[in-house]
């Protein structure tokens, strides 16, 4: 057993203790965070605009700070970035997040001194909390990496600014430097392919203990891999114990991850955003993320039926509800307030408090009512696998087809297969049949001969990774959406 592993256990049983605690306090822990942020930004620009000094509860609160989406804040963001200060938090940020939105185009997360460390200590728990309920702390002992962008940063107006997983790794504890891969100069590399490359050459002989990243990026490195030295990851890696995931759902992924290891390995499931780190997986043997009650984060959530309203329905976690949809709003630390961050979410459990995402606020299908979300086509598709189990799928996306040149319009499955189902249709009959089973407006839709079943096109090889490399989007925290109301996406994964 090594220092790493040793010391790891009995951490793990503190942290884990410290969890527990706080989910029994999680009124009290969330009442306190947002009376402290509040009272902190009470002399910024956006304290004065909107009252702070007179906020006293959540009641007040919600009645001074309307919902704000990036197109709403963007106006104290722009501010920030041109280097003021006390405008969305005290003095400047610590750092930008720069992500790339579809509608706003490049965003500036900010990000503090405050909130930065919390960041940090979400991603440790995480495998802390592993640790305790697998019992299993040998994987520190082995090498570690993080697929993740590059660390290098450019200066906004003397804030460092860079993505978020690249300002992570300026931060990741000193005992685990010397087991984190890949190297500096090899994460600095932008052209993703040829990172990768770089990655694969510096790790296919080590003992890897640990491998975290965005499942269809693990992949192309698990694919490589195993085309170099013709072993399954699991035997080239027999050290390989614990795969670190965030950023999307996990479950259409696994089928295909797990065959390419040759084995089942342990799965960490987190839920890390540029806004804050808002979940991870607790427990092997419960559904859901533990919601980060106690991490720097006021959290709300608006009933997604009443979103889009001209008065949407906003609950604190007191009020909340099993097996609602949400979108989830982030109050953070860092200066964001009452902020969309476009994730929808259900709550599994209120004791303790768990999650799943099931989607965006933003992507869905409803070009006739029918407002299909991305929980559904991910059941539906695991339907089709359930009933074609020779089926792998490395990505998927999904679209109306309002105008086709003949017969009635559709939803369009567009399917990357590693291993195609024998029968087609009958995958495609699966998916169908789920669809109308989990969602009454789409199967009255068919009942109603307004729609005909689902049409799947199945995609040749590489064709997602064509289509994220042709927009820049290849690598790194990029995802392909699941849903689009639009023609877009599809037209464009077509055209590759």
């Amino acid at each position: 057993m090594g220092i790493r592993s040793f010391f790891a256990k009995p951490l793990a049983a503190r942290v884990v203790k410290k969890y527990r605690l706080s989910q029994e306090q999680a009124f009290e822990r969330q009442d306190y965070w947002l009376k402290q942020m509040v009272a902190k930004a009470e002399k910024t620009l956006f304290g004065r605009g909107h009252s702070f000094a007179k906020i006293k509860n959540y009641l007040d609160y919600r009645s001074n700070v309307p919902i704000f989406e990036y197109e709403d804040i963007k106006p104290y963001i722009d501010e920030a970035v041109a280097g003021k200060e006390d405008i969305l938090w005290p003095g400047k940020p610590a750092y930008f997040a720069k992500t790339s939105g579809t509608t706003s185009g490049v965003k500036y997360i900010p990000i503090s001194s405050e909130s930065m460390p919390f960041h940090i200590i979400a991603a440790r728990d995480a495998l802390l909390h592993y640790v305790h309920y697998s019992g299993n702390a040998s994987f520190l002992d082995r090498k570690l990496i993080f697929l993740s962008g590059s660390p290098e940063m450019s200066e906004t107006n003397g804030v460092p600014t860079g993505r978020l997983s690249g300002i992570v790794n300026h931060h990741v504890p000193g005992y685990l430097r010397g087991n984190q891969m890949p190297s500096y100069k090899t994460n600095c590399i932008e052209d993703w392919e040829q990172k990768l490359e770089a990655i694969v050459q510096e790790t296919i002989s080590k003992r890897m203990g640990l491998i975290s990243g965005i499942p269809p990026w693990v992949q192309m490195y698990f694919d490589r891999l195993e085309e170099l030295s013709g072993q399954k990851i699991g035997d080239l890696f027999p050290d390989f114990q614990v795969f670190v995931t965030g950023g999307v759902n996990f479950e259409p992924y696994r089928e295909k991850l797990m065959a390419s290891i040759g084995r089942e390995i342990d799965v960490v499931e987190t839920y890390p955003a540029s806004e804050g780190f808002i979940a991870f997986q607790d427990s092997s043997g419960e559904p859901g993320l533990l919601l980060n009650v106690d991490g720097g984060i006021f959290f709300e959530f608006v009933p997604t039926d009443t979103y889009f309203g001209a008065n949407p329905v906003r609950l604190s976690l007191t009020e909340v509800s099993l097996g609602v949809n949400y979108a989830l709003l982030l109050t953070t630390n860092a200066g964001l307030w009452s902020y969309s961050i476009g994730d929808t979410v259900k709550f599994v459990s209120l004791n303790p408090y768990r999650i799943v995402v099931t989607g965006r606020i933003k992507h869905f299908i409803s070009a006739f009512g029918e407002h299909v979300i991305a929980e559904e086509v991910e059941k539906a598709l695991a339907a089709g696998l359930a009933a074609c189990p020779e089926a792998r799928v490395v990505e998927f996306t999904v679209a109306p087809q309002v105008a086709p040149a003949s017969g009635l319009p559709y939803h369009e499955w567009l399917v990357e297969f590693s291993s195609p189902p024998a029968s087609l249709e009958a995958f495609q009959q699966a998916v169908d049949a789920s669809m109308c089973a989990q969602n009454i407006y789409y199967r009255d839709l068919i009942t109603g001969s307004i729609l005909q079943p689902l049409v799947l096109t199945s995609l040749p090889s590489g064709a997602f990774i064509s289509y994220m490399k042709s927009q820049g989007k290849l690598g790194g925290q990029n995802k392909v959406p699941r849903l689009s109301n639009d023609r877009a996406l599809a037209e464009g994964v077509l055209r590759t």
